[in-house]
């Protein structure tokens, strides 16, 4: 982080009882500046809190810091009430950028939402969804049976997309995961990996007899006809890692199954 460290922090927490407490005391220790005036945002929770931190913070230019008081803590820093402002200072930046999800649903309405982990698509019945891919408007798979098809950013290949057999992927490289969920034909397609400035295009065949809905990390749309799903490169949001423990770190990591 800059030299200047954080003068003005900002705290937000979940509504946990853990979470809460910590929030009261680091308040009381260090006060709590508004997040519109602060030098950085400490979110303290899990990831679910910290998801809702980004989203919230995504276009505001402010560093965010996490530390742990939730139950998943994978983008989160270990939690202690001594030296923040001092942590903070130290810490490591690592910048992300979210999907931008388009999605058209059955009455012709676009809907517009952002993902820093995932754009999903599952089948809303219990019908398996009949899905058409296109990547840079090029048809790449002419009809996917699954239940469903996600696309995952490097910070996001380390969640869902894992759960789902996907990739993981290095924070700083320039990819997206193409993860198909429960796929049934083509029986061998296990995914792609792609240029993270490509444009996946993915249409619902037989929409009404097999509806399907996107969701982008927790925006959903039901019964979409088509999904635009790129890399918002334009928005650039700042995590800060204690260091020895940045995103980088945690990825490789996983990779290695601790």
């Amino acid at each position: 982080m800059s030299s200047r460290g954080a003068k003005q922090i900002a705290f937000v927490a979940a509504s946990t009882p853990e979470a809460r407490e910590a929030y009261a005391r680091l308040e009381q220790r260090y006060g709590n500046a508004d997040p519109k005036s602060a030098d950085v945002i400490v979110a303290l929770g899990g990831d679910g809190l910290m998801l809702q931190t980004l989203h919230k913070f995504m276009n505001s230019g402010k560093p965010i810091y996490g530390m742990h008081r939730g139950t998943v803590g994978f983008l989160m820093n270990d939690f202690s009430l001594d030296a923040l402002p001092e942590r903070i200072a130290a810490a490591q930046m690592t910048v992300i950028h979210p999907l931008v999800m388009r999605a058209r649903d059955a009455a012709g309405r676009v809907h517009e939402h952002r993902a820093i982990n995932e754009v999903s698509m599952f089948r809303q019945s219990a019908q398996a969804a009949h899905l058409r891919i296109l990547i840079d408007g090029k048809e790449r798979l002419a009809e996917l049976v699954a239940d469903g098809v996600l696309v995952a950013t490097p910070a996001g290949s380390t969640a869902y997309n894992l759960s789902v057999q996907g990739p993981i992927i290095p924070i700083n490289a320039p990819m997206l995961a193409l993860t198909p969920i429960s796929p049934f034909r083509p029986r061998r397609w296990r995914g792609a990996l792609l240029p993270d400035k490509a444009k996946v295009t993915i249409e619902v065949l037989e929409a009404d007899k097999r509806p399907v809905a996107a969701v982008a990390d927790h925006d959903e749309v039901r019964s979409v006809r088509s999904v635009d799903i790129a890399m918002d490169h334009g928005c650039a949001i700042n995590l800060l890692f204690d260091p020895g423990h940045n995103l980088d770190e945690r990825i490789l990591r996983e990779q290695f199954g601790f």
